[in-house]
């Protein structure tokens, strides 16, 4: 027999319970003989063993439902969070079965979750998205521009609502409109100065690289708007403008001078067309420039290279112009009986051209300036200048007159003796307005020099002066006339008592010759017949003048005065003459 003990068979784990295979072992310890104490030991170790287990089990499973509570827990908070982070507590709703198993509660949740998770993310892009759009136009506008800086900008997850993300918006929208401004602003800004550079031939792309090498680019995302390229391109384009406005002066001064230049030297019409973009701008506004160039250095170097040619031709021939003016205000003086001291202004003015220490054209214009004056001076003196012409013309019908009335042979029947009889009548008639015409300018004369403020001068005298000597030298004449009648009275009463004491005797003087008539003339253009006219060539009072030489010499009485009117005559060459004038 062996003595191998025989192998039970163990059932299988299916069929196995705690009862079958407690039997096993009371089977397997019969056949061992195993002491009830042993056995009492061993189920005893078993009981412990299986109450063991059994309370690990308790233990895990007590664990996995605290688990389960926990991912409850974190769970409703994480949707608590979410809703709160979005905004949308109204719009979440707990599950039906919340209250069922832990299992159930978070299977019901986690698709909520999920949700609220997707709306997060979705969220946190669309934010990211827009702060980045901030992030990127504002630093545009600092000029911080930083290339990968705008996706890292950070989100707050705590605050995702739609309020916040709808102020975003709004402030990204204000921020593109402020970027669009600034964008308008900068392409004016560059337009200008491509205005203001074509219109002065400045190099424009240098000019506006200078401020900033994105301006250049026609893509308005990549110009830079920062306020330093604003300040810049507004100071560019108030220096550019600044430029035109001082080019377009110096040129209109330019164009001024040639205008002037060209009037005074009578430079040719073409010539004059070559600078007529120069001189069309003397009229114009700064902002309205007729074409492109037209305000370049080179045009302004060109204009002034012919206003100095000119000044140099005009220095030439100044010293002829301000000559031609002085001599035209000498003739307005010397029209005007003015005294200009003619030799010494003209050497004054010689030296001053010569000695090149003086602005020929302000000589000039102070020459025009003298003209003007002169000229309104002449009129104001006109009135009284006529007046002296008269009584000038009266002073020599008055000496004609007199040689007429002591020529001998005036009644004579020569040719030409009745003109002179009609103008001896006209002549006392104008002699005998002498007085009034004199007190008539004398009123006047006094009555302009007080407005003027200084004496009327005529050919270096004042003419009152004139007009006082005259009055005394006709009162002198007049007492001359007297003593002249009453000498003639006593002589002829003389011979009348000569001839009653000793009868009638020839006059022993010389035999008359024969004088030709008064007026005839041996000259064939004498038709007229009347004595030589003596219009007075420098003062204009020839009898006041010689009377007052006669007084000066002391031959008052015994010299005849030449502008004598009314000298006695015999009785019967009156009677003669009074019958040949009456009609």
């Amino acid at each position: 027999m062996s003595i191998l003990p025989q192998m039970t068979t163990i059932p299988s784990i299916s069929e196995t319970t705690c009862g079958s295979l407690l039997q096993e072992l009371q089977r397997i310890w019969d056949e061992i003989g195993e002491s009830d104490s042993e056995r009492d030991k061993i189920l005893l170790q078993l009981e412990q063993e299986c109450l063991n287990v059994y309370r690990r089990k308790v233990e895990h499973t007590c664990n996995y439902k605290a688990e389960l509570h926990q991912a409850l827990a974190e769970a409703e908070a994480e949707a608590a969070s979410l809703i709160s982070a979005l905004g949308e507590r109204a719009s979440f709703s707990r599950p039906e079965n919340a209250k069922g198993t832990l299992k159930e509660q978070i299977n019901a949740i986690n698709p909520v979750l999920e949700d609220l998770r997707w709306k997060k993310g979705e969220r946190v892009k669309e934010f990211r998205e827009i702060q980045s759009q901030i992030v990127r136009i504002c630093a545009e506008m600092a000029g911080n521009v930083q290339l990968g800086n705008w996706a890292d900008s950070q989100v707050d997850e705590r605050d995702l609502t739609v309020k916040k993300l709808g102020n975003l918006k709004s402030h990204l929208q204000e921020l593109q409109t402020e970027k669009n401004l600034r964008l308008q602003k900068i392409n004016a800004h560059v337009n200008s100065i491509h205005e203001l550079t074509a219109v002065m031939s400045i190099d424009s792309l240098k000019t506006i690289i200078e401020v900033h090498p994105s301006l250049v680019d026609s893509s308005n995302l990549s110009k830079s708007i920062s306020n330093d390229t604003l300040s810049r391109l507004a100071g560019v384009v108030h220096s550019l403008q600044e430029e035109k406005k001082r080019r377009m002066q110096k040129l209109q001064d330019l164009g001024s001078t040639l205008i002037e230049l060209w009037n005074l030297m009578d430079t040719p019409v073409d010539e004059q067309k070559r600078f007529d973009h120069v001189t069309s701008l003397i009229s114009a506004s700064i902002g309205d420039v007729p074409r492109q160039g037209s305000l370049a250095l080179h045009v302004i170097e060109e204009t002034e290279v012919e206003v100095e040619r000119l000044n140099v031709w005009k220095a030439s021939k100044m010293k002829e112009l301000i000559l031609k003016k002085q001599k035209e205000l000498e003739e307005i003086y010397r029209g005007v009986h003015l005294d200009a001291d003619s030799d010494s202004a003209r050497q004054i003015l010689v030296s001053l051209v010569d000695s090149g220490n003086v602005d020929l054209s302000n000589l000039l214009s102070s020459m025009d300036d003298r003209i003007a004056k002169a000229k309104e001076q002449a009129l104001s003196r006109k009135d009284i200048l006529d007046k002296v012409e008269k009584w000038t013309f009266a002073c020599e019908e008055e000496s004609w007159l007199d040689d007429y009335e002591r020529d001998q042979n005036r009644y004579s029947a020569g040719r030409g003796a009745h003109k002179n009889l009609k103008r001896a009548e006209k002549a006392r008639i104008l002699v005998g307005k002498i007085p009034s015409l004199v007190e008539n300018l004398t009123t006047k004369v006094t009555t302009w020099e007080e407005e003027k403020g200084f004496p009327f001068i005529y050919d270096k005298v004042p003419l009152l002066r004139n007009l006082e000597e005259y009055r005394v030298l006709r009162q002198e004449r007049e007492e001359d006339k007297r003593r002249y009648r009453e000498q003639k009275r006593l002589q002829e009463q003389l011979n009348a008592e000569q001839e009653a004491l000793f009868g009638s005797k020839p006059s022993p003087m010389r035999a008359p010759t024969l004088r030709k008539p008064l007026g005839q003339s041996t000259h064939s253009n004498t038709m007229v017949g009347t004595p030589t006219g003596r219009r007075m060539t420098t003062s204009g009072h020839h009898g006041i003048s010689a009377g007052k030489e006669r007084k000066d010499n002391g031959k008052v009485g015994a010299v005849i005065p030449v502008n004598y009117v009314a000298l006695p005559k015999d009785d019967s060459v009156s009677c003669n003459a009074s019958a040949i004038v009456s009609p």
